[in-house]
C-alpha cells in the first residue's frame, strides 16, 4: 500500500522572522536571503509529484510557492494563514513578557486575535482537505500554524506544537507508518541545503 505523504514547507526569510516579530497577518515580503533559500528548495523538491499544492495568500509563503516551481498548480487556502497575533502582531516575546510575565503563545492565545483552539480548527479543515486528496501533498505557510497542523495531524492537542521548533524555509513531512490509522512525522524542520 502506497501512503501518501504530505510535505510542507515554512516560508523563507523574512524581517521580522530575523527579528523574532510575531508575523501575523501583516503581508512583508521574503528577504533576499529567503528568496535564495527558497530558490534552492526548489532543487529538493524538483522531482516530487503531488496531486494538490496548497498555499496561504501572504507574499511570504506564497512568494516561497513560486519560487519553488509550484505557482502555477498552487491553490489559495487562508486556512493556511498564520495564526493572528492580534495586539501582540508586531511585537516579540520579550516584548510581550514584559507586560504578561508568564504569557506562553499555545496556552494563552492572544487579545484580539487567535486561541490555539482557533488555529487547530483551521488547522483540523486543512488535514481534511489532506486527507480527502488520498495521494502526495504539498503546503505553503507560516510557523505556528504549521507547528499547530502537525500536532493535529498526529491526534494530539494543538498546544503540543509548542513542542515542535520550524525554521523558516524548512522542509518537513508528515505522513503515515503502516497505514491510515497511524499518522506520523516523516521529517521535520530540514534546513540542509540553505544558502549561506
Amino acid at each position: 500500500m502506497n501512503l501518501p505523504s504530505v510535505y510542507i514547507v515554512r516560508h523563507g526569510e523574512t524581517a521580522w522572522s530575523i527579528s523574532g516579530q510575531h508575523t501575523g497577518l501583516t503581508d512583508i515580503p521574503l528577504t533576499a536571503k529567503g528568496e535564495r533559500d527558497a530558490q534552492v528548495l526548489r532543487e529538493r523538491l524538483q522531482h516530487a509529484k503531488f496531486s494538490r499544492v496548497f498555499t496561504s495568500s501572504l507574499q511570504r509563503a506564497s512568494r516561497t510557492c513560486d519560487l519553488t516551481g509550484f505557482a502555477s498548480q498552487a491553490v489559495v487556502d487562508d486556512d493556511l494563514l498564520e495564526w493572528n497575533y492580534g495586539a501582540y502582531e508586531g511585537r516579540t516575546t520579550a516584548e510581550i513578557t514584559r507586560d504578561q510575565p508568564g504569557w506562553e503563545l499555545f496556552r494563552d492565545g492572544c487579545p484580539d486575535g487567535e486561541s490555539c483552539q482557533d488555529v487547530s480548527i483551521r488547522a483540523d479543515r486543512v488535514i481534511s482537505k489532506i486527507r480527502a486528496a488520498d495521494s502526495d501533498v504539498l503546503l505553503f505557510s507560516s510557523g505556528h500554524f504549521l507547528r499547530v497542523l502537525a500536532a493535529r495531524w498526529l491526534g494530539v492537542d494543538p498546544s503540543v506544537g509548542r513542542l515542535l521548533v520550524l525554521g523558516t524555509a524548512s522542509l518537513s513531512i508528515v505522513s503515515y507508518n503502516h497505514d491510515l490509522s497511524e499518522p506520523v512525522i516523516q521529517l521535520w524542520n530540514d534546513q540542509c541545503y540553505h544558502s549561506q
